[in-house]
């Protein structure tokens, strides 16, 4: 793991140096829009065709997203008990249950995932993801941003989930592997070349979103009980129900590992279509990302 987290923190360094340096002129922030949008449309589908075609779907995809569920339900819920109560405006507490609730879970949870436990492993990045935590982001994410942010446009939730790409993806994996049809030599070769594309540059795109603005280090306190559900709360939620329901071995860490996730990245795209303080966003995605490289391997012994 501490290989892989090593790449992990230079990619995303790299990322960072580039909004610092800014070659040829070439904005951060527009930049990472570029990539983003780039994996969102293309790559990120091919590499959810490319694994739910080939994955063993059965009982342990559907525990998966059980587990997933209940990790992101109690982050919501916790941290809307706390931040209610504490004297901070609703554009913060908006973006405070975002960040505390959807974890980095495919960018930076796969890679991780990936060279920890092997390639079986991709699939239980994907499942957390577009079985229970997509799902539950555009449906209690986007109600949680209206009612704490500004909301112009009423678009549905339904509406919402069919326009992303990968849960297409998805579907068509889905089908076609409950199907049993096989994979074509050359559509396999092409979506695992498009695949390869995804966790570098979303890395690399990371680093390019990581901000922290003068005179905020008066806020990290408020910051904290992010960290504490990200990083205790909802690792320790997940493990107790994956346990409850059969979840042994290298698929109880995978999944632990899942819950433990920093913050969302893609996360500061909502805060600011809703109006969400996206500069308190940015700053706990910013702490939780260099946080999670001494937190992951600490929970990867826990599990081990």
């Amino acid at each position: 793991m501490y290989g892989v987290l090593a790449q992990t923190a230079a990619l995303i360094a790299f990322g960072v140096a580039w909004r610092l340096a800014r070659p040829w002129g070439l904005e951060a922030d527009a930049t990472r829009r570029v990539l983003t949008s780039l994996v969102y449309v293309l790559l990120l589908p091919a590499l959810v065709l490319d694994v739910l075609w080939r994955a063993p779907l059965g009982l342990d995809a559907v525990r998966v997203a059980s587990v997933a569920a209940c990790g992101v339900v109690a982050g919501v819920l916790v941290s809307w008990g706390w931040y209610r109560v504490l004297p901070v405006s609703r554009s913060a507490v908006g973006a405070l249950i975002l960040a505390s609730a959807f974890g980095n879970v495919t960018y930076l949870g796969l890679p991780v995932l990936e060279s920890t436990f092997g390639s079986w492993a991709r699939s239980v990045a994907i499942e957390y993801d577009l079985f229970a935590s997509t799902p539950l982001l555009l449906t209690v994410g986007i109600l949680i941003a209206r009612v704490y942010g500004k909301d112009d446009e009423r678009e549905r939730a339904m509406k919402g989930l069919l326009k992303v790409p990968a849960l297409w993806a998805a579907l068509i994996g889905v089908g076609v592997n409950l199907a049993g049809a096989p994979t074509p030599g050359w559509v396999g070769e092409g979506l695992g070349r498009l695949a390869a594309g995804v966790v570098p540059l979303m890395l690399i795109s990371i680093g390019l979103g990581l901000t922290w603005q003068k005179g905020r280090a008066t806020r990290v306190p408020v910051l904290f009980p992010v960290l504490a559900i990200r990083f205790v709360l909802t690792p320790l939620v997940v493990c107790g129900v994956a346990a409850l329901i059969g979840v042994k071995g290298d698929l109880l860490g995978a999944v632990v590992l899942e819950a433990a996730m920093p913050s969302m990245v893609l996360g500061i795209v909502i805060c600011d279509r809703y109006g969400l303080d996206t500069a308190l966003y940015a700053q706990v995605v910013t702490l939780s990302t260099a946080a999670s490289l001494f937190v992951l391997p600490i929970w990867h012994r826990v599990v081990a």
